[in-house]
């Protein structure tokens, strides 16, 4: 009989068996969609292989093929097998990620559409959209998800239902309470049909590169001619030409009749690399990243596939657009921890950028000024090549970076503690000069916790282990940045009821207001989570370039690759507060955002300044940012994580365990170490197992939460006890979840 292994989207590790007819093989092939039966259900699934042999018991058929041509193409498929296997993660879910949107016809088969449970992923003209009522709900009757989706919604008016449930996982048993109680409603509008790009494009020639710029062009050229695999890192101050080397890679490529995608860490940064690249070389090119409609997704994956377009762009899930004959991979600020995938699947975009391009003979570029220690040790065994631009383009000077000892340094003349008068004077010098300021505060809010002065009690939230936050826009509200739990800010203590609430801390939402009124001519804007997502975020980007913002406030997202050439202060409210997360990678991160956002300043003809205010000016990573000095840095981190044994020199894992109960949680957690520490490599002391221990927010949404920590020096011994994890935690109560983090990022 002949039978197809296919992935079905379940949280499982197996494919599943089913028999295919004669008159369906012939389209049965890996990589093509199916509609299989399972229990009472139809699920889309997408075949893995195809062979005669003989059926096992029960062996049920596919009732359809879906697509005439395979929509993963062969190499993509065996790269998600690989990616699956590598991070312990379910196949049908690795396969989900590069599928295109489901249609309304394939929906229809799989599930009962309405207007609750239509996948979110339609690729049809109508788009469901959520509209705030004019019904006023009494004080309290919303918590969770749903009060900060109907906020959400009352802030900045209607939004597509899909583009909520990216945001929210729970939006659409949100939105159906908040309609069914009477504030919001459900409209079905038709998706906007607008061309890929709405403006034309301004065409660029070439500029002439300076010789760093020759040398880097020329290695990656020469490799892509290659077709063998190769990896580079190019190192390149902030302003020093990185995106002109990226596209004369990419007339390589283009000349070569190769595929290439270029990657960025946030979708803020989309727009300003498309529009280099279509000034470059016209609109040959699919964007792809989350504040697409699921039409304008949709769309950008068939030309992908049918080879119309041969270039892609867009945030960490691009790597999974099906690029015809890929011969080059691009990834701009590589040692962004926004590359790393951080629930599902658990992947890394750069590693995995690295994997693909060496599958498909390809070359991989990492890009940074700030070169992650992971890429650096790349270089330093022989697996990458580093290629250096030290100096920034046209003859422009970095900035000029000073120290603000917060000890010593009062505040400005209002009395606002966190704008010192150094940066108040700094700030006034700039605006007179008719010049931009970015204000940097990794905090955003109002305020980020609320104490009472009388019992000492903050204000957390009943789900997790964190402070609620204080948001002033839309009305003073509570709220907790990991389950989105709103609440009014109350009149009185929780706790001992004292009238005694004072607010502690600040965050972007108050040092807007606070410059709007030290500085009240100015135009403040603020770019942060809660002001700009998607598209927003190309509009304040948009504004700034126009000159019709003088301050920017806000949080990492300005740190990021923006290139701004009227910008000329840059200001860091609170150098430390990086320094404090309790994550062996605190200080390459603090280190990376401070050269980073000190970037953003001077890339025009005149000078840039940055002020840095700290508490601990000697702190050796705030001290070597303010040098600009990234290889002593590396050299100090290097020597610091060899010494501990954490990675690069280390392989590592962290196995993440929750459940709504405590003890349970403990209890599994305990099991999978007991498991753990049995397996040979554990007792030959070739794999380290650290806890259990709970993490250091120890509940969110909820649940407790427990981890366990495994280093090795090599990886094959850390699989092997990851491999005996993942075995055992099929054996735990469906109440207990279980995630393992291969190569983990964020140890929260």
């Amino acid at each position: 009989m002949l039978l197809v292994d296919v992935a079905l989207p379940l949280p499982v590790n197996h494919a599943f068996t089913y028999s295919v007819s004669h008159e369906l093989a012939p389209r049965a092939s890996p990589g093509a969609r199916v509609i299989c039966p399972f229990g009472s259900r139809r699920l889309l699934g997408v075949v893995l292989s195809i062979a005669e042999k003989e059926a096992p018991p029960g062996v049920r058929p596919i009732a359809r093929v879906v697509d005439e041509t395979p929509s993963i193409p062969e190499d993509l498929l065996a790269f998600l097998r690989d990616l699956s296997s590598y991070y312990f993660a379910p196949l049908g879910e690795v396969v989900r990620l590069a599928l295109p949107p489901v249609d309304r016809d394939i929906a229809r088969e799989v599930e009962t559409p309405n207007l609750f449970d239509a996948p979110a992923g339609l690729a049809d003209r109508r788009v469901l959209w959520v509209v705030a009522a004019a019904n006023v709900e009494p004080p309290g009757v919303f918590r969770g998800q749903a009060a900060a989706i109907l906020a959400h919604v009352r802030a900045v008016g209607p939004e597509p239902l899909a583009r909520l449930a990216e945001r929210w996982g729970n939006a659409r048993g949100a939105v159906r309470t908040l309609v069914e109680l009477g504030v919001a409603r459900l409209e079905e509008r038709d998706a906007a049909a607008k061309p890929a790009f709405a403006n034309p494009a301004v065409r660029d020639l070439p500029h002439a590169p300076t010789p760093a710029q020759e040398a880097a062009i020329a290695a990656i050229g020469a490799a892509i001619a290659s077709s063998k695999p190769a990896t580079f890192v190019l190192h390149g101050v902030t302003g020093s030409g990185k995106t002109e080397v990226y596209l004369r890679a990419l007339a390589v490529a283009r000349e070569r009749r190769v595929g290439a995608l270029m990657l960025v860490p946030e979708i803020a940064l989309t727009p300003q690399l498309v529009a280099r690249v279509r000034a470059r070389f016209g609109d040959d090119v699919a964007v792809l990243h989350s504040a697409l409609t699921p039409r304008e997704r949709h769309g950008m994956w068939k030309r992908l596939r049918s080879g119309e377009v041969e270039v892609a762009i867009g945030a960490r899930s691009a790597l999974f657009a099906p690029v015809r004959n890929l011969g080059l991979i691009v990834v701009d600020e590589e040692h962004d921890s926004s590359f790393k995938q951080e629930e599902g699947v658990r992947y890394h975009g750069r590693d995995m950028a690295i994997l693909r391009a060496h599958r498909a003979s390809g070359v991989c570029v990492l890009g940074s000024a700030t070169p992650s220690l992971e890429s650096e040790h790349l270089v330093r065994t022989g697996r990458a090549e580093k290629l250096l631009l030290p100096e920034r383009a046209g003859e422009r000077l970095l900035p000029r970076v000073e120290l603000v000892d917060l000890r010593r340094i009062g505040p400005c003349p209002t009395g606002e503690r966190r704008i010192t008068m150094t940066l108040f004077r700094a700030i006034e010098e700039t605006l007179a000069s008719h010049e931009q300021v970015i204000l940097f505060l990794n905090r955003r809010g109002f305020a980020p916790s609320v104490r009472c002065e009388a019992c000492g009690k903050m204000i957390t939230c009943n789900a997790c282990s964190v402070a609620l936050t204080l948001h002033k826009r839309g009305g003073d509200a509570l709220r907790c940045h990991y389950c989105d739990l709103a609440i009014p800010l109350p009149t009185a203590c929780p706790a001992c009821h004292a009238a005694s609430l004072a607010l502690e801390g600040l965050g972007t939402e108050r040092l807007e207001d606070a410059l709007a009124k030290i500085f009240p001519a100015a135009r403040v804007a603020r770019l942060d989570r809660d002001v700009a997502t998607g598209k927003r975020i190309e509009a304040i980007m948009a504004r700034m370039r126009a000159r019709e913002i003088d301050i920017l406030v806000g949080t990492q997202m300005v740190t990021k690759g923006h290139d701004l050439p009227n910008v000329t202060l840059v200001g860091v409210i609170n150098a430390d507060a990086a320094l404090s997360i309790p994550d062996f990678r605190a200080t390459e991160r603090a280190f990376q955002l401070l050269v980073q956002v000190a970037g953003r300043a001077g890339r025009g003809s005149t000078p840039g300044r940055v002020i840095v205010q700290t508490w601990d000016p000697d702190n050796p990573a705030i001290a070597i940012a303010a040098r600009h000095d990234v290889n002593a840095f590396m050299e100090r981190e290097l020597a610091d994580r060899r010494e501990l044994g954490y990675p690069p020199f280390a392989r590592a894992a962290l196995v993440r365990v929750d459940a709504g109960d405590q003890d349970e949680a403990r209890s599994a957690c305990e099991a999978l170490a007991h498991r753990a520490r049995g397996c040979a490599p554990v007792r030959s002391g070739d794999v380290l197992v650290q806890g259990p221990a709970p993490a250091p927010i120890a509940r969110i949404r909820g649940r407790w939460r427990f981890r366990l920590m495994l280093r090795a020096s090599q990886r094959p011994p850390l699989r092997e006890t990851l491999s005996v994890i993942d075995e055992a935690r099929r054996a735990l109560p469906r109440s207990v979840h279980v995630a393992i983090d291969v190569d983990p990022v964020q140890l929260l």
